[in-house]
C-alpha cells in the first residue's frame, strides 16, 4: 500500500497538533517558523516568537547559550540532547505576559540539510521536564539528607570533602573541618529520653542552619556528631565561627527547658594540609581534637 498523501493544509495541521513546541532555528539564533506546542498543560502560546531573535529575547547569557548549543549540533550534524532551564530572569521582555514559571526542558536539536534564508538551521525540539526534574530533586535531596536532623548525611559530606580536597590540591584554597558533639549526649538520653535526644540533635542542627555562612557545609556524621566543613576559610578564619556556634548550640539547648543546667558542645578543628594523603586526615585531626577538648574538660573548642 502507498503512504497516504497529504495536502499541505493537512501537514500543516499536523504540524500544529505536535503537542511539543519544535522551532526553526538559523545559525544566528533566529526563529524561523515554529510548530507545535499544543499541550496547553505546559506551553503557553509560542507563536509571536516567529522572526524573533534570540539576543532580541533573552538575556545575554542564555542567549549565548542556545547559541552555543545551536553551533555544536550544526558542526556534529547528528542529533543534539541538552538540558535546559527557562524562568522570567531569562527574559528580555515579559512585558503583557504572564511571567514564565521556572521550567525544564529537554531539547533534541538535529541540523537540516538545508538552508533557511541563506542560513544553516536545526530544528529545536523542546519537551517540558519539569515534573521530572523536581522529582529527580527530591530524590537526590532525600538520598544526601539526614532525616532526623535536616542536615546533608555522611555519604554526602564525604563526597563533598573529597571534591574540597581536590580543589586544595590545585590552587592550595584553605579549607577548615570542624566536628562536634553534644557534651553527655549518653546521659541526656537515659535521663529524658531518646525523644529528647532527638530534639537536642535537631536543635544544634537548627542553629546550623541559622548562624553558617552560606558557602559553609553541615552534616551529620551519626548520633550526636556533626561536621561542618568551611571552603575558603582557615583554621584561624574558622575558630570564631566555632565558637560563635558552640555559645548558640548552648543557649538552643537551654531553652529546650528539660536539661538542667542546659547543655554544651565540644568541638575540635582543623584543615586540609599540604601533607596529607586525603580529605580523611583532616577530619581524623578534627576529631583527635574533639577528644582533647572532652579531656580539657568539655564546652570547648581545640584546634589544631
Amino acid at each position: 500500500m502507498q503512504p497516504t498523501a497529504l495536502s499541505s493544509e493537512q501537514i500543516a495541521s499536523v504540524l500544529k497538533a505536535l503537542p511539543d513546541p519544535a522551532f526553526l532555528l538559523t545559525r544566528s539564533g533566529r526563529y524561523a517558523a515554529i510548530f507545535g506546542g499544543a499541550d496547553v498543560r505546559y506551553y503557553d502560546e509560542i507563536g509571536f516568537l516567529a522572526g524573533k531573535t534570540m539576543s532580541g529575547l533573552l538575556v545575554p547569557a542564555k542567549a549565548e547559550w542556545f547559541l552555543a548549543e545551536i553551533h555544536k549540533a550544526l558542526a556534529t550534524r547528528s542529533l543534539h540532547v541538552v538540558e535546559y532551564g527557562l524562568d522570567s530572569e531569562d527574559i528580555l521582555e515579559m512585558e503583557g505576559k504572564q511571567p514564565l514559571k521556572a521550567s525544564w526542558f529537554e531539547g533534541r536539536v538535529q541540523a537540516l540539510d538545508f538552508q533557511v534564508d541563506g542560513e544553516d538551521a536545526v530544528l529545536w525540539v523542546a519537551s517540558n521536564i519539569t515534573a521530572r526534574h523536581q522529582l529527580e530533586a527530591q530524590l537526590r535531596l532525600h538520598s544526601e539528607s539526614d532525616e532526623l536532623s535536616g542536615l546533608y548525611n555522611r555519604r554526602k559530606l564525604m563526597g563533598t570533602m573529597a571534591e574540597h580536597y581536590q580543589v586544595f590540591l590545585r590552587y592550595r584554597t584553605p579549607t577548615a573541618l570542624l566536628i562536634f558533639d553534644i557534651d553527655h549526649f549518653k546521659n541526656i538520653n537515659d535521663q529524658f529520653g531518646h525523644l529528647f535526644g532527638d530534639k537536642a540533635i535537631r536543635a544544634a542542627a537548627d542553629v546550623c542552619r541559622d548562624e553558617l555562612r552560606s558557602t559553609d557545609f553541615p552534616a551529620r556524621l551519626g548520633g550526636d556528631e556533626f561536621v561542618v566543613l568551611m571552603p575558603h576559610t582557615s583554621c584561624e578564619q574558622a575558630a570564631p565561627i566555632a565558637e560563635r556556634l558552640r555559645l548558640r548550640v548552648a543557649e538552643a539547648l537551654l531553652r529546650l527547658g528539660a536539661i538542667g543546667g542546659g547543655g554544651t558542645i565540644s568541638g575540635g578543628l582543623s584543615e586540609f594540609l599540604p601533607g596529607d594523603s586525603h580529605a580523611e586526615d583532616a577530619l581524623k585531626r578534627a576529631d583527635d581534637a574533639l577528644y582533647r577538648a572532652k579531656r580539657a574538660g568539655r564546652n570547648r573548642i581545640v584546634s589544631v
